[in-house]
């Protein structure tokens, strides 16, 4: 009997994932944001890849700051999640001391399967090595799957709230909460 969790893994991000990440971030988009904006506000076709791809080099070649980093779930050679952490930046927070989950996003045809579960941890263990103490995340307040998953893995909402102007227009806000977790 085949084992289907045999060949999982999660490791730091290469610029050779650049493509991959853009692909999976540019189909996750219009399921993340169901219902708060149309399928058609998202870049889509192979233009918007190569683009988005453009931007994950650059990205992974100045990161800013050696804490900040991608990590990728892989399901043998192929990446089906990521995670972004790096030092917390909210006005609150110690970017010593406080890490943030910047992103967490799973292909949606690969969730269920333990890979949020693998990225998470994996992203807590990197924090941790870097010697973060807690780390903070936002997460839309509609997002029940999201907090609940969260939730789950120890992470509770801190009080924290904004919005986030989607458009830039003021037509499309977004609340957020904001979660946080001990990571020692």
């Amino acid at each position: 009997m085949d084992n289907p969790t045999a060949d999982v893994s999660v490791r730091v991000a290469w610029a050779d994932d650049a493509a991959a990440i853009a692909e999976l971030q540019l189909r996750a988009w219009p399921e993340t944001y169901a219902g708060v904006l149309p399928p058609e506000a998202f870049p889509s076709g192979p233009e918007a890849v190569t683009a988005a791809a453009a931007a994950w080099r650059q990205s992974f070649a100045r990161p800013g700051d050696a804490r900040n980093r991608v990590l990728v779930a892989l399901e043998r050679n192929r990446v089906v999640g990521f995670a972004i952490v790096g030092p917390a930046e909210d006005p609150d927070c110690d970017p010593v001391r406080d890490a943030e989950l910047r992103e967490v996003t799973i292909d949606p045809g690969e969730r269920g399967r333990g890979h949020g579960s693998r990225l998470l941890q994996a992203a807590a263990d990197t924090m941790l090595a870097d010697r973060f103490a807690r780390s903070v995340t936002w997460a839309m307040a509609t997002d029940d799957a999201l907090r609940v998953f969260l939730t789950s893995a120890g992470w509770a909402a801190d009080a924290a709230h904004r919005e986030l102007d989607l458009d830039g227009t003021g037509t499309t806000r977004v609340k957020q909460v904001r979660l946080h977790t001990a990571l020692s």
